[in-house]
């Protein structure tokens, strides 16, 4: 008997398990789900995030409430959150949530309604958009954008060849839209507002509807939007400050000449993970919507570039999952979930980068923020369950 044999001998048979599994070996197994590269693209968002909000938010915490992990204990808790709901809505099949889509669209207007009542709704900053649930807050409008997402995906298929024609395919969809985009301006939320405005656009283009009556949607809702922004003097001194952010410094081009300060200071590879300077009080929102800046400056444009890439991932697997589904509601929920994530985040990049005009949309898996990580974790298991169902 060689030296093996008789280790092997004297350990006595491998362990196997008893009862229904008699005679089985315990194994590992390891499994990503039906698209690993997309739980993990989004894995690695959201782990950067909470390292961030943490780095970011430690001496803002202790400053403002005299906690530093006050702001990163909620975050933790936004995200376990999301991860159970995540695993909820991964599980449920596409005729299920072809079934949901009018009833949580409903229910998205009537909580987007209540939050305006004085009373019930909390006012920050001069906006009136969240619901207080105790140490954490719930914002309707993250509900509403995914509604809209849902809504768009059902009523397309259900109409077929009429979305062609723009008084039954593309002027109820422009109503409905519009009264969410309504309610987002009287919050007042333009992001949000404009947002489901691009994915009503781009759900109609793929969706089916005729080319001319896009750009004749086009010509009706950007002067409309122009109105929206000049009809409101913070709104238009807003975007007049995004042209030449140099002739407020102080006021309020100061957020963005202190974010393009730090993306200045990281350079190619960035000061180290800690170093910044800007998030010393000196770039304003730093833990929620201008987070990026400070990933600019704490990791370059390196550290930057990655998570472009990242979100580039999402959006790929995202429309890749569309193409392979062969159910057309599946495909184009998949097509309106992925832009609602991807656009989201490319909203929030090109404000931070002086692109855009500054608005309050978060850069979804990494921004602290308690609905807004819930809702796109849940959407991300949306995409994962209809993966599963394309093979």
């Amino acid at each position: 008997m060689t030296g093996a044999e008789t280790l092997n001998a004297a350990a006595g048979p491998r362990p196997t398990f008893r009862g229904p599994l008699a005679n089985q070996r315990p194994r590992l197994v390891v499994n990503f789900g039906p698209d690993p590269w997309l739980l993990l693209s989004v894995a690695s968002l959201v782990g950067l995030g909470a390292v961030m909000v943490f780095n970011v938010s430690y001496f803002f915490g202790q400053t403002t409430t005299g906690d530093p992990m006050h702001f990163f204990r909620k975050h933790v808790i936004s995200i376990a959150l999301g991860i159970v709901a995540a695993a909820i809505t991964s599980r449920v099949p596409s005729e299920r949530y072809r079934r949901l889509a009018y009833p949580l669209l409903a229910v998205a207007v009537a909580l987007m309604l209540a939050v305006l009542i004085p009373g019930i709704g909390a006012r920050r900053g001069g906006a009136q958009r969240w619901f207080p649930l105790g140490p954490l807050s719930f914002q309707p409008s993250e509900v509403a954008k995914f509604a809209v997402v849902l809504y768009l995906a059902c009523s397309l298929v259900r109409k077929g060849e009429r979305v062609k024609e723009f008084q039954f395919g593309v002027l109820p969809h422009c109503i409905v839209v519009g009264v969410v985009a309504g309610l987002s301006l009287l919050e007042p939320d333009f992001g949000t507002a404009a947002l489901v405005i691009a994915i009503l656009a781009l759900m109609l283009l793929v969706g089916g509807a005729r080319f001319r009556h896009l750009a004749l949607l086009g010509s009706v809702a950007l002067p409309g939007l122009a109105w929206v922004v000049i009809v409101e003097p913070y709104r238009l001194t807003r975007f007049l400050t995004f042209l030449d952010y140099t002739k407020d410094p102080q006021g309020l081009g100061f957020q963005l000449q202190q974010s393009l300060i730090a993306f200045g200071s990281g350079g190619v590879s960035g000061v180290g993970l800690g170093q910044s300077e800007q998030k010393m009080f000196f770039l304003p929102a730093a833990h929620t919507d201008f987070i990026f800046s400070v990933i600019g400056e704490e990791f370059g444009l390196v550290g930057a570039c990655v998570v472009v890439l990242l979100f580039v991932v999402v959006g790929a697997r995202g429309l890749r999952i569309a193409a392979r589904h062969p159910d057309p509601f599946a495909s184009l929920l998949a097509f309106g979930t992925t832009v609602l994530i991807v656009l989201q985040g490319v909203l929030n990049i090109g404000v931070v980068l002086g692109c855009l005009p500054t608005k309050g949309l978060a850069l979804p898996f990494i921004s602290y923020g308690g609905s807004a990580m819930m809702i796109v974790l849940g959407e991300v298991g949306v995409l994962l369950a209809l993966a599963r169902e394309a093979g």
